[in-house]
């Protein structure tokens, strides 16, 4: 059997520019799956190009950090910035207070329960969760996303753990290996989760492209590619777009390379394809088949 490779772009709903790349690159044959953000500018526009391409699996971005809350402010106050009103600006600051104890789990059940539902009441058919900047990493994001899952009877989440053999590749810069080298202390807690222990939410062995982030250009892609275990079920994270005004007013440090990863998945995909013992190309919704 050979390995099965979802490609996941995330920040699906972010700019009509992020949504026009993923819809072109589904259609292409060099995208299988996207995350949908509750509250991008652009959602709309997203949820008319999934409703138009049944085919593109598409889960929830789920928000914690950087963005504005689905949720009333009041319900959440533990998640909120200085302002009172929308999440925490800081990733750094979002971890630090999560280790500290001072979110309440609760209250991120809620929240992303809220996203799920605004997905769904738009007539998205949820195939899975993931988080904006891999804050399920941590087991207290983990939890309360695992019980909204089984709540929403969404059958899968993203494994946020980069595999041993795609960090030994030595993408993107030290200090981001490094960190996702350290994060990956938390691995075994998640696969000890009960619903994922006993498979009652479903996941992959694990995700290539995290480290990369920022770097998957061709060459970097080729690499990951052929270095695919010739078993096992994994997900290529990505972040395709068009670095377009929209994303001049958006906060991401992923601009100018929204147009690399584009070409690199036009490029690369179809190339693999062809070639002996290429990876079978799947969605989230078909980790049960």
């Amino acid at each position: 059997m050979h390995a099965r490779l979802i490609i996941n772009a995330d920040d699906f709903g972010v700019t009509r520019g992020v949504n026009r790349a993923i819809a072109e690159l589904h259609r292409a044959g060099s995208l299988t799956s996207a995350t949908l953000m509750a509250t991008g500018a652009a959602f709309d526009d997203a949820v008319a190009i999934a409703s138009a391409n049944p085919t593109l699996g598409v889960g929830c971005h789920v928000t914690l950090t950087d963005g504005i809350p689905v949720s009333p402010p009041q319900s959440i106050s533990t998640l909120l910035g200085p302002d009172g009103k929308t999440l925490r600006p800081s990733l750094v600051d979002f971890v630090q207070a999560l280790l500290r104890g001072k979110i309440s789990e609760a209250e991120i059940e809620r929240e992303a329960l809220a996203q799920v539902e605004k997905l769904r009441d738009a007539g998205i058919e949820v195939t899975h969760l993931d988080t904006h900047k891999h804050t399920h990493l941590f087991p207290a994001v983990t939890r309360p996303l695992l019980r909204v899952a089984e709540r929403c009877s969404i059958g899968a989440i993203r494994n946020p753990f980069e595999q041993n053999w795609s960090l030994a590749l030595g993408h993107g810069n030290r200090l981001r290996r490094l960190q996702v080298n350290l994060l990956g202390s938390f691995k075994s807690r998640f696969g000890r989760q009960p619903q994922i222990r006993e498979a009652r939410v479903l996941t992959t062995d694990g995700t290539i492209g995290i480290s990369a982030t920022g770097h998957l250009d061709s060459q970097t892609l080729h690499e990951l590619l052929l270095a695919l275990p010739a078993e096992g079920t994994f997900e290529l994270c990505c972040h395709p777009g068009y670095n377009d005004g929209d994303l001049d007013r958006v906060t991401t440090r992923l601009r100018t390379h929204r147009d690399v990863e584009r070409n690199a998945l036009l490029t690369e995909l179809p190339a693999r394809s062809l070639q002996p013992n290429a990876p079978q190309l799947i969605n989230y919704g078909d980790l049960a088949v």
